[in-house]
């Protein structure tokens, strides 16, 4: 039997309905096998005798008796099919990890304890006698590990139960007194709560970078979405431009082509009328000539003489030398490029204008730091205004403050994001405005410069601007400014700079390498004999 089943498949023993092994199969008419009581609920179901593979249909309910060969072949099956699953059950706790039983001879159970003492892992049934028997209770219970003669000194085969602090090692009672004898020992349960509560810590520190990471996924998916916002806008922004600017040719192109066909009309009308009056001279001319000609021919002296005075030598005629006929085109396509750059002009203030509304979105409240400014400097209580005074301050010197420098941090620090302030200058003559490192040097003298953290830009002598890039970059502005907006995307490594009267950019730094805090920076610079007192004064951005 055993040898003959080796040869069949377990598939032909599943019934047709439960689709599990044969439970007290039965044989019907038509020769197909179910279990009894799955053919039996089949036919009450159905009101009729029918084979659910066939479809057979007997006239009456057989008698049912179980088939006792498939029985004892479905017995088999079954029975190998639990040795396969307890086969794989401890194969699966070998994969896992688990701990089985040492004293399970059959199906291997998952061990719950193991005992240092014995050195044996034990499941739930024969740890029984460790919870019972007295001398067993005194033994050493841990959760089950594997490995448990890895638990004993290898010298002096004792359980391993102190740690030595000195050799950083496990070691047994015997091995302080030997080997490690003098060095600094302590309990492994104290070694270990140590331990773990420095592995707690490491496991925080992981805990934030891996959320200091998330935060930088998060901060970079909301760059690209603030990039594509920006890239739609800018493309819907050109898009209009240039169509407008594509109109705009085209209308001038239109109209200087309609300009110079209407020249062109008007002097072929007038070169019409010079040829007929022409034409009508020619005529009057033409006939006195044959009259001439006439006269000239005849030979009656009396009739020649009588007839000459009333011949004129030619009619009235019009001076034709200094007529002309011409039309000047000088200028007309100079005219129609400079509308179109006046139009193009409109256009890139329109844009400018666009683009200083979409910055002044991110606008914040900035205050100044009174920790910060320089002993020249005065702050107003609101600290929205500073101004220089030519008397020292009393005030205390501490590591943020200006000592040499006429200048002042932003109270607010920024390290991630998009920033907008705006800073009124009217009346100065010199100052200094942008955006500083929280490591910048801050006594003595100071470069302003972006490789000493420095992204800046500068007024001096009423009307010379420079952009303090390292070296120096002058700025030709079309107006003064009296009000200047400072704009900072951290995460595009840009800072720039408005006038935001004329909605026009001053200066941009780009590729900015922020690698810490950065803070706002003023400077009103210093009072030449009155001049240049008017104070830096923040305001609240208002979108033109």
């Amino acid at each position: 039997m055993l040898a003959a089943s080796s040869f069949l498949s377990e598939d032909q023993f599943l019934c047709s309905i439960c689709l599990d092994v044969f439970t007290y199969p039965v044989t019907i008419p038509c020769g197909h096998n179910f279990c009894k009581t799955c053919i039996t609920e089949h036919w009450n179901i159905n009101l009729q005798c029918q084979c659910p593979v066939c479809k057979d249909v007997s006239d009456k309910r057989p008698e049912l008796r179980v088939n006792t060969f498939i029985s004892e072949m479905a017995a088999q099956f079954r029975q190998s099919a639990v040795r396969k699953t307890s086969s794989f059950s401890e194969q699966q706790c070998t994969n896992t990890g688990e701990v089985l039983c040492d004293v399970c001879t059959e199906t291997k159970l998952k061990a719950v304890k193991s005992c240092l003492v014995c050195l044996t892992s034990y499941c739930e049934t024969h740890l029984e006698p460790h919870q019972r028997i007295t001398g067993l209770k005194r033994h050493k219970l841990i959760d089950p590990v594997e490995n448990l003669e890895d638990r004993m000194c290898k010298k002096h085969d004792r359980p391993l139960e102190l740690f030595c602090k000195t050799d950083q090692m496990c070691v047994c009672q015997f091995c302080t007194e030997l080997d490690h004898k003098s060095h600094v020992f302590v309990h492994l349960i104290e070694e270990y709560e140590g331990k773990k509560v420095e592995l707690g810590k490491t496991e925080a520190g992981i805990q934030q970078m891996i959320q200091n990471r998330r935060l930088k996924i998060q901060q970079i998916k909301q760059s690209v979405k603030f990039s594509k916002e920006d890239a739609d806008r800018e493309t819907a922004a050109s898009v209009q431009v240039f169509t407008a600017l594509i109109q705009s040719v085209e209308r001038n192109l239109a109209q200087l082509i309609d300009m110079i066909e209407e020249k062109q009309k008007t002097t072929e009308k007038q070169a019409e009328g010079f040829v007929k009056e022409l034409e009508e001279e020619i005529s009057e001319l033409m006939k006195r000539s044959a009259e001439v000609e006439q006269l000239s021919r005849t030979e009656d002296h009396l009739q020649f003489l009588q007839s000459f005075p009333s011949l004129n030598p030619a009619p009235p005629t019009k001076d034709w030398t200094k007529v002309r006929v011409h039309s000047s085109y000088e200028g007309t396509v100079r005219r129609a490029v400079a509308q179109l750059e006046e139009t193009l002009s409109k256009e890139v203030e329109k844009l400018l204008e666009a683009e200083l509304k979409r910055v002044q979105k991110f606008a914040v409240d900035v205050t100044l730091d009174s920790d910060t400014a320089s002993p020249y400097l005065i702050l107003s209580d609101d600290r929205k205004q500073v101004k220089c005074s030519e008397i020292q301050m009393n005030v205390p010197d501490n590591p943020q403050r200006f000592s040499v420098c006429n200048a002042v941090l932003g109270k607010q620090s920024f390290s991630s994001g998009r920033f907008y302030y705006e800073v009124q200058v009217k009346g100065k003559t010199e100052w200094d405005l942008g955006v500083a490192s929280e490591s910048i040097i801050r006594k003595g003298k100071i470069r302003l410069s972006p490789n000493n953290g420095f992204w800046t830009v500068w007024l001096r002598n009423g009307n010379e601007y420079k952009a303090l890039a390292g070296p120096g970059v002058s700025l030709s502005l079309k107006s003064k400014p009296q009000k200047v907006g400072v704009f900072v995307d951290h995460e595009e490594g840009l800072v720039s700079f408005y006038d935001v009267d004329a909605a026009a950019l001053i200066y941009s730094f780009t590729d900015c390498n922020f690698t810490e805090k950065f803070y706002p920076y003023f400077s009103p610079c210093s009072i030449h004999g009155g001049i240049n007192a008017a104070p830096l004064t923040l305001t609240c951005a208002t979108q033109i």
